[in-house]
């Protein structure tokens, strides 16, 4: 995903198609200007409201945001013993946040003395994503980890005749389906739920969330007792509304075939 994971520029194993060779230890780190405000809530308080937001790109790790101090509530914030070690940014150190009697331990951290080489670490406190109540880009209420802006999610038509199988039975059929290219991830065929067997499958407990495309759910396929088999986004974000109800399918037993 994005420049930090798969066979992005930064990630540990990246590619070797490319003309240049970059100097740097395995762990790379590039730092960078987030372009919106962000803020975050706990117990109803504003505990960041910052125009200065950075995000740090690391090697196999999902991109962090980092605040200005000065941008930070630091009266809900205090410091903990807690402390962990980098050896590419230096030593951590944490902090509790306690607002209208909510608490979360540790969830800030901060170098305070980092690395010669991450000085730009120095007076910036990060948020762990999902330990706040909300998060807001702008005005638009988010979840999970912020949107990369390097990150892209696009969903083309094909009428390339689609076949998915479920250990071996047939499930869904298509001409109509769309092709999803993620950075970094593998194109995934969406089918409409109108080519897809849907009786034989029953929605499960499972949900998950990506930035990029929304909240998902999941089917269980009955006939072969095979679980979480299928998804789809029933009201995915802006990225993927041309995928809104289709499903894809992937598993140990699904097998799909693309027929020109």
């Amino acid at each position: 995903m994005t420049l930090t994971l798969g066979t992005g520029p930064l990630a540990a194993d990246a590619p070797e198609t490319t003309n240049y060779v970059l100097d740097g230890p395995h762990q790379k780190l590039l730092f960078t200007v987030f372009p919106r405000r962000i803020r975050a809530k706990l117990g109803g308080q504003t505990i960041v409201d910052s125009e200065r937001a950075m995000l740090l790109h690391e090697s196999n790790i999902f991109p962090v945001l980092y605040f200005p101090v000065d941008d930070v509530s630091m009266q809900f914030l205090t410091k903990t013993e807690h402390s962990t070690h980098c050896r590419y940014k230096g030593d951590a150190s944490y902090w509790t946040i306690s607002a209208s009697e909510t608490v979360a331990g540790n969830a800030a951290w901060g170098y305070e003395n980092p690395l010669e080489a991450v000085t730009w670490l120095r007076d910036r406190i990060a948020i762990e994503s999902n330990r706040m109540d909300q998060w807001f880009d702008e005005d638009d209420e988010i979840f999970g980890h912020i949107r990369d802006p390097y990150h892209r999610v696009d969903a083309r038509p094909t009428s390339r005749h689609i076949q998915d199988r479920i250990a071996g039975g047939l499930v869904a059929e298509t001409t109509s389906a769309f092709v999803v290219s993620e950075t970094g991830g593998p194109n995934r065929i969406y089918i409409p739920p109108d080519d897809i067997r849907t009786e034989e499958f029953a929605q499960s407990d499972t949900t998950t969330h990506c930035p990029h495309k929304g909240d998902t759910v999941y089917w269980h396929h009955n006939k072969s007792e095979s679980n979480d088999v299928a998804w789809s986004y029933p009201t995915p974000l802006e990225e993927a509304t041309r995928v809104a109800k289709y499903w894809c399918f992937d598993g140990p037993n699904v097998e799909v075939n693309r027929i020109k």
